[in-house]
């Protein structure tokens, strides 16, 4: 792969379409994204994440697409692609093989194996496998490896975990992206992307919750000892809280996002009682005064009710108020001020927001909140490449997305010019 070769990340969210461009950067020390170009568009015809109609949602893909090719001047030839929404799901599995080799040694293809044979778990027939994540290898009943390459035993052992998705809801994800003539490398669930730039792998280790808060869904994984632990996505997120305050206020759902990009905060602290603001000034047809404090006792409502079912997640695997790395707060939802406070209160945990780690940009988007996503699905093209598969434990498409990839391939090649 030559230096300067560009990934592409596409993040299809239900309120925008969002991709970042980026290369690697040659560095003596690890390996650095340089994010060239990123650009995003309203999304249409996606909701919580799942395509309701292929041809408006092929539509703002296209139209982000041509944004950021005027803007790095170089064409989107294929790209890394989220995936989400509450019809993915996680499960443990197990593989079992005997090592190839008469002297015992484990090589690459033994570890290939045994990850092939985890993937034999029976799946539901509607259930494609997305990825397949090797957390930890037993040589003749050592258990605990991290890496048996090169080690010597007769049985190789791998306890993996099974990231799959509803089969419909790939296949409409991939026939929209082809038909806008572009390549799918591979499909990643989008909170791991995010998680990939957001987090070091010291704080993997300890104990850390993503936490990334889109328009219509909150998206949530956990890890622990370097591994997930556990995900979650919640069907709320920060167009709830636009809904909220239109109603709240009688007013349209353009001056409530005003409202709520502009004046609104987590809590109601730092708010005088007295503050008012004036609707005129932000869209609306006459002038009407309304409570600073009342818009963000709304939104305050709406985003404990988000933590609290995120507690309820953090409950169910015992692991309330005991992740030492804390809480990492991320997508478009976290940018509302006081946030992190927020969080800590209702949470009991450190938090903090998730700005990309070590990514450096020609552009100001690598500090927004909202392309932590796309930034990540880049970084994870990075390390896909031959140069860097070992970085980072995980395949990126199960088998059988590969095959209903390739034959979309073939559908779609004769259409696009």
């Amino acid at each position: 792969m030559a230096e300067d070769a560009l990934f592409a990340g596409i993040d299809i969210g239900s309120t925008a379409v969002r991709i970042a461009v980026g290369q690697r950067l040659p560095s003596n020390d690890k390996e650095q994204i340089h994010i060239v170009g990123a650009a995003e568009v309203p999304s249409e015809g996606i909701n919580r994440g799942v395509i309701n109609s292929i041809e408006d949602a092929v539509s703002s893909v296209s139209s982000c697409i041509e944004k950021v090719e005027r803007m790095t001047g170089s064409p989107v030839q294929s790209a890394w692609i989220s995936i989400s929404g509450s019809n993915v799901t996680l499960l443990e599995s197990k593989g079992v093989v005997a090592v190839a080799k008469s002297d015992g040694e484990i090589r690459e293809d033994d570890v290939a194996r045994v990850v092939d044979a985890a993937q034999t778990v029976a799946t539901p027939v509607n259930y494609e496998i997305i990825h397949v994540i090797p957390k930890a290898f037993t040589v003749d009943g050592q258990k605990g490896i991290k890496d048996p390459v090169s080690m010597n035993g007769l049985r190789l052992e791998v306890d993996a975990q099974i990231i799959q998705g509803l089969s419909s809801h790939i296949k409409n994800l991939t026939k929209c992206v082809y038909r806008t003539g572009v390549n799918i490398e591979s499909l990643v669930l989008g909170v791991l992307a995010t998680a990939e730039v957001v987090t070091t792998p010291r704080q993997k280790e300890l104990g850390v919750a993503v936490l990334n808060i889109g328009g219509a869904t909150t998206n949530l994984v956990i890890f622990e000892q370097g591994d997930i632990l556990h995900m979650a996505s919640i069907p709320l997120g920060s167009d709830h809280i636009t809904s909220d305050i239109a109603i709240g206020l009688r007013t349209s759902i353009d001056v409530a996002e005003r409202a709520k990009l502009q004046y609104a905060e987590a809590t109601t602290t730092n708010i005088a009682k007295g503050e008012q603001i004036n609707l005129r000034e932000i869209g609306a047809d006459e002038d009407e005064l309304v409570s600073r404090k009342y818009i963000c006792d709304i939104v305050q409502a709406r985003l404990e009710e988000i933590l609290e079912r995120v507690e309820k997640e953090f409950k169910k695997i015992q692991r309330s108020g005991m992740l030492p790395a804390g809480v990492v707060l991320t997508g478009g939802g976290a940018k509302i001020a006081g946030l992190v406070d927020l969080t800590k209160q209702k949470l009991r945990l450190p938090a903090s927001l998730g700005y990309p780690i070590g990514v450096t940009s020609i552009t100001d988007r690598v500090n927004d909140l909202a392309f932590t996503t796309s930034i990540g699905l880049v970084q994870w093209g990075l390390h896909d490449t031959p140069e860097g598969t070992k970085k980072r434990k995980g395949g990126g498409m199960g088998k059988p997305v590969e095959k209903v990839t390739q034959s979309l391939k073939k559908w779609f090649g004769a259409l696009v010019p």
